[in-house]
């Protein structure tokens, strides 16, 4: 499917969420619509499901796939936030699982964190790669207004909600050793896990507003009374904390239906370095979804010079 901006056109998506291990589709939408979308970027990780959820409309991605075939850092990030972002969406929910750093932040409970530590080394985080040079601001990678909606939306749940807190981002796909879960438990981080970033970067690169749900499903490796790591002990907890989530990001949906504008949707305002006139038509075309606004203001001036 190819899109057109979504200024010439109504958009077929107003919120996304990005679901991860263990959360393949979600229950309780209406008018459910299955779509392919082709970006500049390469395809996002699976085909996404367009549908309503009490007049809002909804894109449902899977991070991995739907048949979980793709590892961390095989997953095309950019492919994903670009395709929400042409879909019209400009609030994302994104779901993962990690492991805890902390002993009070226990398996079973959830995280809201508010900031990240990079240990990536092979993933594209940015899309502006090619021909044009931005800095975005990224002192605050999560939107505040839409972890609060997460935050109020979990207090019906049976679930501790820990926030904020800390999200350190391994390569992967192999789970720390103990040494290293030991290092990073002296940063203080909160949890670790492997998909958040750059996710979270493209996304504000793309303007949207993000949140992370954090599934908390083991204690990495460094707690001294606890099993180490492993997908089977993961794997029991996570179809727990999915069902619940599912919960939470309903009543999500409902609170963030009258959100108004965000600071998140400016983000690239002043973050630009390279003269937009003077781009080539193919540079157009490429980011065109992500600059339309800056685009639109450019080809404004000209005319009226």
């Amino acid at each position: 499917m190819k899109t057109k901006p979504t200024s010439q056109r109504t958009p077929l998506a107003q919120i996304g969420i990005i679901g991860g291990s263990g959360l393949y589709q979600m229950e309780g939408f209406t008018h459910l619509k299955e779509i392919r979308v082709t970006t500049p970027f390469g395809q996002p990780s699976d085909s996404i499901i367009l549908g309503k959820f009490q007049g809002l409309r909804v894109a449902f991605l899977a991070r991995h796939g739907r048949e979980h075939h793709t590892l961390p850092s095989g997953i095309n990030y950019r492919a994903n936030i670009h395709a929400l972002k042409a879909l019209g969406v400009t609030r994302v929910f994104s779901v993962s699982a990690v492991g805890s750093m902390k002993e009070a932040i226990r398996p079973g409970d959830f995280v809201l964190p508010d900031q990240f530590i990079d240990r990536t080394t092979q993933r594209n985080n940015t899309f502006f790669d090619q021909g044009i040079v931005a800095h975005v601001a990224f002192a605050d990678p999560i939107c505040g207004t839409l972890s609060t909606v997460l935050e109020k939306a979990s207090q019906g749940v049976p679930v501790k909600v820990h926030r904020p807190g800390t999200y350190l981002c391994i390569e992967g796909p192999q789970f720390s050793s103990r040494a290293e879960s030991f290092l990073y438990r002296q940063w203080g981080v909160d949890v670790i896990g492997m998909t958040n970033i750059p996710e979270a970067k493209l996304a504000r690169e793309a303007e949207l507003c993000y949140a992370t749900l954090a599934l908390v499903t083991d204690y990495d490796c460094w707690h001294e009374t606890e099993d180490a790591v492993s997908v089977g002990a993961i794997l029991s907890i996570m179809h727990k904390n999915v069902e619940t989530a599912k919960i939470v990001l309903r009543h999500a949906l409902e609170l963030a239906k009258d959100l108004g504008t965000c600071s998140c949707h400016t983000a690239l305002e002043h973050a630009v370095i390279t003269p937009l006139d003077r781009m080539s038509p193919i540079l157009r075309k490429r980011y065109q979804v992500l600059l339309q606004r800056q685009l639109s203001t450019t080809l404004q001036s000209k005319k009226r010079s």
